[in-house]
């Protein structure tokens, strides 16, 4: 039987899949359909501060190969996530593995965020920080498009709490291994990638933007191809483990990722096609890897063959 367990240092997984913030909620509706403990990891929604209503509606369009959206990281604030019933409480109670995605609008918010969460951290594995997100007006971008202010960041996210640490890197870079290197530097114990690719989309009727906010962050298959590349890349370029993501739907794309260099990956945009989208990614690595005699996960990592 395949071996799925996979190693990211200080953070260990049952299998390599998990979900990407923002695609999944906080696994409440999401286990009416199956348990969510039978992932790797369970990426929250994006935490910060204070609740936060996100963007103007309309938020999402589809669009050729995906979707575009621009939710604007609406969620409930680290107060609420902590205690509300149906957030972190309830995420204990069915023993899912649990990285929080975590934001804010300046440098000092990260930290305040981390640190609060580090006084109340049982039942997280780990923390996501989310750099990259190109909807929110204030903070993110900036962040993560600039290697200095990443590493600041970071530096400031490691220094208030203990828990494994992962940034989360924008593609809307020139070289986005550079914001690896920054993320490694400044203490990251891993990094995922990609967030979505800045995007816009206009209705030719009322030739007016399909979303509100104009412009929105496009996800979903045909996005993979630039993820993987990235992955590589990143791959390359720093010793810690790296989460790829970005247009992952089934077995197939998952090991395409792996191959590349990734130790994990994260199913996202195919979430809302289909709610059983990770449980077969599960199923689909296990499935590839009998029939290629493999035994250990690990045996595939970065395994690419260039000529």
């Amino acid at each position: 039987m395949a071996d799925l367990t996979c190693d990211l240092g200080k953070l260990k997984l049952k299998n390599p899949v998990m979900t990407a913030s923002g695609t999944f909620g906080y696994g409440v509706e999401y286990h009416r359909f199956y348990d969510i403990s039978r992932l790797g990891a369970v990426v929250v929604k994006g935490i910060r501060m204070e609740p936060s209503n996100g963007n103007p509606t309309p938020r999402v369009a589809e669009v050729t190969g995906g979707m575009l959206n621009a939710i604007g990281l609406q969620g409930p604030g680290v107060e609420k996530f902590l205690h509300g019933e149906e957030y972190l409480p309830f995420l204990r109670k069915v023993n899912a593995t649990v990285i929080v995605n975590i934001w804010g609008k300046s440098i000092a918010e990260y930290g305040e965020v981390a640190a609060r969460i580090e006084a109340e951290k049982e039942g997280i594995a780990a923390l996501e920080i989310n750099i990259s997100c190109p909807n929110v007006k204030a903070g993110g971008i900036a962040f993560g498009t600039d290697p200095k202010l990443a590493a600041e960041v970071v530096r400031t996210v490691r220094k208030n709490t203990s828990l494994p640490l992962i940034t989360k890197l924008s593609p809307n870079v020139t070289r986005v291994s550079d914001f690896a290197i920054a993320a490694e530097s400044e203490g990251s114990d891993m990094v995922s990638l990609i967030n979505t690719l800045s995007g816009m989309a206009i209705d030719i009727e009322s030739r007016r933007p399909r979303i509100a906010n104009i412009t929105g962050g496009f996800s979903g298959p045909a996005v993979k191809p630039v993820a993987v590349r990235m992955v590589y890349e990143v791959y390359r370029a720093v010793k810690i483990p790296v989460i790829g993501m970005g247009g992952i739907c089934d077995g197939a794309d998952a090991i395409e990722f792996i191959l590349a260099g990734a130790s994990a990956v994260a199913v996202g945009t195919a979430n809302f096609v289909d709610p059983f989208a990770p449980l077969k990614v599960i199923d689909g690595i296990a499935e590839y890897m009998d029939r290629h005699n493999i035994s250990n996960i690990k045996e595939l990592k970065g395994k690419v063959e260039i000529k």
